[in-house]
């Protein structure tokens, strides 16, 4: 037989909107490296510099849930544009604003343009790319762990100058985008099917989508935890926390693209949560105990990064496996609870933080991550059926993306 096709070998259009994925992930963590500068700067507290992610991360999961409804409408090329637009407007405010909670605002409304291109992106790739669902999976995680990589070392070198570099930086990235979605994303546009207002809400009554979300809800108050918080016990300055998370994204990006089909291949999915999930608890818990080391604190979060990345993408096919529903829906409804998850961690790290100490958070975080893991577990029987249907799935992810020959 011949060879699988590569997951890397895709028709232009995929690595438009890929590029796009990189760059609106890179934003993700561009404002890491700069949360001491912005907290100095702006005369804000920190737990007022994290709700630059809390207002980002709500607006973005509340927006999840009409995303279908609007994609469904004006189709796919256009709710993509549009998001990147948003993106690049509010970027732009943000690099102008006298004032945290001015920037706190633009966030929201840079939360709203990458609720709509994101959700969308997954859909677009997977319906677009060669190679299958699992082979477009792995080249979405891919550019999630690029973008989440470079986001935090661009934030560094740009935040060194002024934390207003990295907004600026991410408004060139995001144009730049925008024309490559513009020009490469061509061909007929298949036929739209109106999705109801409703359906992400009644995709959360799915009970293997529920347990799912849930999950993820969980899984990302330790995620956020690690990557928003974290910069403040560092000390660092906007270099030192770039390149601490450059490292977290590399390692998550290597666990996501190689380790993961791996693991997938050779265990059930469910299987793979639960060893991964609870390896992430105890990395969280062995970080609020070395807080004061910044030396074991970045070791922590590199080795924070290599299981997030398995875990990301072992949530990302069980999503995609565990409905019969249009992949736009599942894919918002679970990605409205997992980012409101996200949302809560930041300001609720700082405020523990000034409340109890600086490891606490990282406490919680574990504590979480263990919820997270009990969901799963509770939960098994329910996602038998995402176990059952996943071999063939990994199996055809990791031919794909080792390029195996029968």
């Amino acid at each position: 037989m011949s060879a699988a096709p590569s997951v890397w070998k895709q028709p232009a259009q995929v690595w438009a909107v890929a590029f796009a994925c990189v760059v609106a992930f890179m934003g993700i963590g561009l404002v890491d490296p700069i949360l001491p500068a912005i907290a100095d700067s702006l005369k804000a507290t920190p737990v007022e510099t994290e709700l630059l992610f809390t207002s980002y991360l709500v607006v973005t999961g509340l927006a999840m849930l009409v995303t279908s409804w609007i994609s469904s409408r004006i189709g796919a090329k256009a709710t993509l544009l549009v998001g990147l637009a948003l993106i690049v407007v509010f970027a732009l405010f943000c690099a102008l604003s006298g004032s945290v909670d001015a920037v706190i605002g633009f966030r929201a409304g840079w939360g709203l343009g990458n609720a709509l291109f994101i959700s969308t992106a997954l859909a677009t790739i997977v319906g677009a790319a060669s190679g299958g669902s699992s082979a477009a999976i792995i080249l979405y995680e891919a550019a999630l762990g690029l973008g989440i990589a470079v986001g935090p070392l661009l934030g560094g070198i740009l935040g060194e100058a002024s934390w207003r570099g990295p907004f600026f930086g991410v408004v060139v990235l995001m144009a730049i985008a925008f024309v490559a979605v513009a020009v490469l994303l061509r061909g007929p546009a298949p036929a739209r099917t109106p999705i109801p207002f409703s359906a992400p809400f009644r995709a959360l009554g799915r009970p293997a989508l529920a347990i799912l979300a849930a999950t993820a809800l969980f899984y990302n108050i330790g995620f956020f935890t690690l990557l928003a918080f974290s910069p403040f016990p560092l000390g660092f300055g906007a270099m030192g926390i770039g390149l601490t998370f450059f490292g977290w994204g590399v390692a998550l990006a290597i666990t996501s693209v190689w380790v993961a089909p791996i693991l997938l291949r050779r265990m059930r999915l469910t299987s793979v949560l639960l060893l991964a999930l609870p390896l992430l608890a105890v990395d969280l818990l062995v970080a609020a105990f070395v807080v004061t080391s910044p030396a074991a604190l970045v070791t922590c979060i590199v080795v924070g990064g290599l299981v997030l990345g398995v875990v990301n993408t072992a949530l990302t096919e069980a999503v995609m496996e565990a409905t019969d529903l249009p992949r736009s829906v599942a894919s918002s409804a679970y990605s409205a609870v997992r980012f409101l998850g996200g949302a809560v961690a930041p300001p609720l790290a700082a405020f523990l933080w000034h409340a109890a100490g600086a490891g606490v958070p990282y406490i919680v975080a574990g504590v979480s991550v263990l919820i997270a893991a009990a969901c799963i577990l509770l939960g098994r029987k329910t996602l038998a059926h995402v176990d059952s249907a996943h071999p063939d799935a990994a199996d055809e992810g990791a031919a794909v993306l080792v390029g195996d020959a029968a």
